[in-house]
Parts: C-alpha cells; structure tokens; sequence
C-alpha cells in the first residue's frame, strides 16, 4: 500500500440471523474480519457483533445496495472487552428462555401471531421480538405485560415467511444450507411462470422451500432460459408435409432440435429449428415439402471413455463392487485338506460331491511304561474290518482270569471301614453297618513320631481314637465335624444286622 494511503473508514458488521449494518471507524482501530466489537445501538446503548468486511470491499457492498455514505451514522466504540463478551453472552443465553414466555403470554391474550424469535442486544437492555401474521395484530396490551415480566424495552417487528425461515436456518432439498440463511439478503417475487419457461411440472411439493412459498433458486436460471427461448418459434403444433401432417413432440432449447412425428409411427424426426421456420413459412405460402425423414439430423451420441488409470491396480480399490462379493467358504477347503486320505481298512462312498471323504483319526499313544487300555466290545470307533483281540466270543460269561481276580480284590477289602488307613480292617465278628456315613482321614500332625504297632494288632486315627469294649471288638470310627453335615444330609440306608446274632 502507499505511504498516503488512507483506508475506507466504513466496516461492516455482522449480527445474528444474517443482519448486516455499516458502522463509521473514525478512530482507525485496526479491525480483522470475524473479530468482536462493540458497536452504537440503533436507540442508544451499545451492541456486539462480528466484523464482516473491511477496506475497498465496504465500498464495493455499498455499491451493490446502493447504499450512500452519508446513511451511515453510527459508529464503532472499541474492540469488545472481556466483560463485554460475558455480558453479551450472558443476554444470548436469556433468549431461549425468553421466547417461549412471550409465546406463552400471547397465547393467554389469544392473538393471531407467531413470535419466531428474540435478539437481546449486547447491554442486555433491550430486546427485538420478531412475529409472523397474517394481517395486522394490535399487540399493545402484549408489550405491556412483557415489559412487566423482563424488565427492558421491547420492540416488535413483523417479518415474512421467508424471513423467518432465514432467521431460523436448516437444510434444503437440495441437501446445502439454506441460500436465505447464508448469503441471500434480497427476496424477490418467485410466481409459475419461471417454472413453466424452464418446462417444469407444477408440483408445488417439489416447487415450495421450507418457508411454504416457492423456492427462491427458480429465478436463478430463469434469464438463462428467457435468452434461450428467444430463437424458439412460439405455438409450433404441426406442420404440413407431402407425406402427412407431423405433430411436433419435443424441443431442446439449448441444442435448438426440435422433435417431430408422423401418426402411426413411433420414430420421431429432429430438425434444426431455422429449418422449421422455414417451413412454417412454407405451409402458409400453401407449400409442402417432401418427406421430412430425408431431412432428420443426425445425432451423435457422447460416448464415454473410461480413463485408464496411470497406476496399476493391484488391489482393487477402484472398484466399486469389491465389497459386494461373498466371502468364500473356508471350511469346505480346510475340509478338504484334511480329508484327503480315507480311513484303513475300509471304503467309503460319497453320495455327496460338496463333501469331502473323512479320513481316521490316528489313535493315541499311549505314554511310556503304561499298558494299552483294552477297547471294549462293540466299540464304535474301532476301525470295521479288523478283529478286536479283547472282544469276548458270544454265548461266554467273564473270562477264567476275571472271577479270581475280582473275588481276591473282595476279600482283601471286605470288612475295612471308609475313611480308615490301608491293613486296618475289622476283626471277625464285628458288627458291619452298611449305611455308615463316610468318615475322612484326619492328617498327621508334622513332626510327631510313629509310634510301633504290634503285629496282628488294629490301630486307628489319633484323632478319632475311642476306648475298646470289654467284649474285645473294635469300634466304628467317629465322623470328622468338617462331615457332618455333610453326612447328615445324606440318605441312611437301613443298618444290617451283627453277624453274631
């Protein structure tokens, strides 16, 4: 910039719902767009907004609305402090609140209105209420209980659908933030007609915004459509030919085709639109020209070429169908893989071709000094076709070796109490009690030493030791308290007699 430069001494300054205003910046406060300031009040006072633009584009915007600088009075205090700030936010945060009690204040004196919004200024000591209405509404005993119940000057201002929509903001059809919220500040009229000229259907669903009026984006094309028209014959309905009357079906006003048809016949034939009017001019000279098939032009279709990417693909990421493919089943190849030999011995048939022949499983080994377990008879994973060599032949009972064996483990047990350490048995003539309850072996103390047994004589714990009976036979052992319980709750089974008696 040069050394004698003086900048635009005009700033403009942004508040809530989209409102801008111009301020003077006499003092030259070096200002940057979206900073806070405090600026004059339009009825005293003082209010806070964001700086929106600065230097040569103020002048360009004054222009555009044709605004002159000598409207421009109110100036630009300071930049907003941190009281300020607080202050502002602390009134932004009453709004809210303050809304739905005037709403509910004007339901009470049942009025025709619709309060939208509230806009507390930056000192907190005035507020704007904005309404939507039908006609007009005399809200006088309204204003009085308002400034009774918030104590601060109110101010009343009607506005239209569109503004309110503004005010409000959302999203539109076309899935972006409403134009009247954002940068839009001029409503002009919308009417049918801008969508009749751009051959769109009178649908007012699709037509309306979000204000219930129509969309303010169907005057944005609408002199591009005009210009277009302009070469396009207006009321073209048929045209006289040698052949038949044609019937005119189409028009491209941006290619300027136009689309015609004989009856009976489903192609329809394109002509130039100065070859049309050269027609019309013929047929009311009371000419026809020949077939208008000879004279159709030729449209050539855009064809798409692919662009071949200067990468290779390696993993199809440019695909757009790579995530709809299934996954393949892995447990069938892993089926296969392990099914790949058929069991010894013996041969399957596989009536289903998904499914993979099973393989035998190899049997355990058995581990290092211990006897092969005996396979039972009629086991049903013993392999078929091999004989079992423990498999008793039918019509046998037990083996020889078995009743010796089982009648030698019997009576080396026979008449020892549970609970008691091995070799201490009863001696002949005891009284045997089948359903005795269970007795545990109480652990030996550490370090107590063992004392000697006589041979041939029956010992029994310390801990459960009883006097003998005169009568020489030996006691039953007592239950541990630890199993009492336990044992309580355990069925008795009915005492057998002494073998004595």
């Amino acid at each position: 910039m040069p050394s004698n430069y003086i900048p635009f001494q005009v700033v403009e300054v942004k508040f809530k719902g989209a409102r801008k205003e111009f301020f003077l910046n006499n003092e030259n406060i070096y200002l940057e767009i979206g900073e806070l300031v405090a600026v004059e009040g339009p009825t005293g006072g003082y209010d806070i907004g964001h700086v929106s633009l600065t230097g040569e584009l103020v002048r360009m915007q004054m222009k555009r609305r044709k605004t002159p600088i000598d409207q421009v009075t109110r100036k630009i205090y300071r930049k907003a402090t941190e009281a300020d700030v607080e202050k502002w936010k602390l009134a932004k945060g009453l709004e809210w609140e303050t809304m739905h009690k005037a709403r509910t204040l004007a339901l009470d004196l049942r009025l025709s209105m619709k309060i939208s919004d509230v806009d507390y200024q930056g000192d907190k000591t005035k507020a704007t209420f904005f309404y939507t209405a039908e006609g007009r509404v005399d809200f006088r005993e309204l204003i009085k209980k308002m400034a009774e119940t918030f104590r601060i000057r109110i101010e009343m201002r009607q506005i239209g659908m569109r503004q309110e929509a503004g005010r409000l903001g959302g999203i539109g059809s076309c899935g972006r933030e409403l134009c009247c919220s954002t940068w839009l500040t001029n409503f002009k009229t919308v009417s049918t007609a801008a969508a009749r000229y751009q051959n769109l259907s009178l649908n007012t669903l699709k037509l309306a915004g979000q204000c219930g009026k129509l969309k303010c984006c169907l005057n944005y094309e609408l002199d591009t459509y005009l210009d277009a028209l302009k070469d396009i014959p207006d009321r073209v309905e048929n045209l006289q030919t040698e052949v038949g009357v044609a019937r005119h079906q189409k028009t491209d006003i941006f290619k300027k085709l136009m689309w015609f048809s004989y009856p009976n016949m489903e192609d329809w034939i394109p002509l130039k639109v100065d070859r049309v009017k050269e027609i019309m001019a013929m047929n009311k000279k009371g000419l026809k020209p020949n077939n208008l098939k000879e004279e159709a032009v030729e449209l050539v279709s855009n064809t798409v070429i692919e662009k071949i990417p200067d990468y290779e693909n390696v993993v199809g990421q440019d695909s757009l169908t790579r995530l709809d493919d299934k996954p393949r089943n892995k447990g069938n190849r892993n089926n296969n893989n392990r099914n790949s030999a058929p069991r010894t011995g013996e041969q399957r048939t596989n009536n289903n071709p998904n499914r993979g022949d099973k393989t035998a499983r190899p049997e355990k080994q058995a581990r290092p000094g211990q006897a092969p377990r005996p396979r039972p008879e009629g086991n049903k994973n013993a392999p078929a076709g091999q004989p079992n060599p423990n498999a008793q032949p039918k019509g046998q009972g037990t083996t020889p070796n078995a009743a010796p064996a089982k009648a030698q483990q019997g009576a080396g047990n026979a008449g020892q109490p549970k609970g008691q350490p091995r070799g201490a048995g009863k001696a002949a003539g005891t009284p045997g009690n089948a359903g005795q309850q269970k007795n545990q072996a109480q652990p030996k103390a550490a370090g107590q030493p063992k004392a000697a047994t006589p041979a041939g004589s029956v010992t029994a714990p310390a801990t459960n030791a009883t006097p003998a009976p005169a009568d020489g036979t030996t006691p039953a052992p007592k239950p541990s308290r630890n199993n009492r319980n336990r044992n309580n709750n355990r069925r008795k089974k009915p005492t057998d007699k002494p073998a004595n008696e």
